[in-house]
């Protein structure tokens, strides 16, 4: 192990609601085939394994960490996780991701093993547990960042069905009116997405109809725009329940499990747990299992002044480190450095957001990044050196 730092060879995945321009606006990235390029995978996932550059030879970045895991992820990563525990991506919407909840670890393993014991194939559609790990994510903003995270109050929630006033879901409303706590949120939140023939179509017209002669509003233009692209879906509902906001460049927040949220539309950066775990509400053509994904929804408001995540406050001007509740991952942002020490017990990724970046070693070696170009650093690497003038991100445990 003579080389210190490994420039990443990423895939770039092609999902449907992904930008065609974005990632050459920001980074210069071709898009010879004219795809849309949704997310750029920074990682080991088997789904998306970045490549490196070994003596020569393009070797897989898992493979690599497995011939030596202690030295190259770290002793206490290897012992508690054994893999590299974070996803690092740039994820880039056009069109809104579906309404999801992640499940919590306990929920993971749980549900994970009850899949397998029944047979069910990884790859069968209505599969809800793709491994049995949480998947708590961090967004840093790039551009403009439209997102949905939590619940709204009650009484937010409630103003909106009021003025709708639409007759199918009045009982459901009434409820809700009756028990403005988590387990009637719960019990509205599965019967609005239980709706089903007649009913739901019956709703989301009236929802349509009412956003149609009030698009002066931004949350009935957002609404509207969604039905452009999920015609007749019931998570058009979402914005008048979840928390709908817009972060701006630079800012940040987290999605912790078992909260419901949604990508609208924005380019940022985003890192998180490994795994492809998923249960969906919505705004999506895929398979939606309403009990599972209740029983692993926390069905209370989330205040909006909480929404945001503030970087910690004990580290350097220049310097945003964010304050994560779970040991996989975490998470900083970096500017105008020349020749700062970083420190790692664990392997690092850090990718150039726009301007060169240049990481060396004591003993010599140096690697030079374009913006959007990143490398993997490994742990036994110990102190190396950052010169960016602009800013760059790392991704690290």
């Amino acid at each position: 192990m003579t080389a210190y730092f490994y420039p990443l060879n990423n895939v770039i995945q092609d999902y449907a609601w992904g930008s065609y321009t974005s990632l050459n606006t920001l980074f210069g990235i071709a898009n010879p085939e004219n795809k849309p390029q949704a997310e750029i995978w920074m990682g080991a996932h088997p789904n998306g394994c970045s490549t490196i550059l070994v003596d020569g030879q393009e070797t897989l970045l898992s493979d690599f960490i497995n011939k030596d895991m202690s030295a190259i992820i770290g002793a206490k990563t290897a012992e508690t996780f054994g893999e590299l525990p974070y996803l690092f991506k740039v994820l880039c919407a056009e069109k809104a991701l579906s309404v999801q909840v992640h499940p919590s670890k306990a929920q993971a393993e749980a549900g994970y093993a009850k899949e397998e014991a029944a047979g069910t194939p990884l790859s069968a559609s209505f599969r809800n547990y793709k491994d049995p790990n949480h998947k708590p994510e961090l967004v840093y903003a790039l551009t403009s960042y439209t997102a949905m995270n939590g619940f709204r109050d009650y009484a937010e929630i409630l103003a909106f069905f009021h003025q709708l006033n639409i007759d199918v879901l009045s009982e459901l409303v009434a409820n809700l009116d009756a028990n403005q706590n988590e387990q009637g949120l719960s019990a509205f939140f599965k019967a609005l997405l239980s709706l089903d023939g007649e009913q739901k179509d019956t709703a989301v017209k009236a929802l349509l109809d009412f956003a149609a002669n009030n698009q002066t509003d931004e949350l009935y233009s957002l609404l509207m725009t969604l039905s452009e692209q999920y015609p007749g879906d019931i998570g058009l509902f979402s914005p008048l329940i979840l928390n709908t906001l817009t972060l701006q460049p630079g800012e940040a927040m987290f999605l912790d499990a078992c909260t419901p949220h949604a990508y609208i539309k924005g380019t940022g950066l985003e890192i998180m747990a490994n795994s492809d775990n998923v249960l969906r509400a919505g705004l999506t053509p895929k398979h939606m299992d309403v009990e599972e994904l209740i029983a692993c929804t926390r069905c209370v408001p989330m205040p909006k002044d909480t929404i945001l995540l503030s970087p910690n406050s004990n580290v350097k001007s220049n310097v945003k480190i964010y304050p994560i509740p779970v040991p996989d991952f975490n998470f900083g942002v970096y500017q105008q450095t020349d020749n700062e020490p970083l420190h790692t017990t664990s392997a690092e990724i850090l990718i150039a957001i726009d301007a060169p970046l240049t990481v060396s070693h004591a003993k010599g070696e140096s690697v030079t990044l374009q913006k959007g170009e990143s490398v993997f650093v490994p742990a036994f690497v110990g102190e190396y050196l950052v010169t960016c003038s602009g800013s760059f991100a790392r991704a690290f445990n």
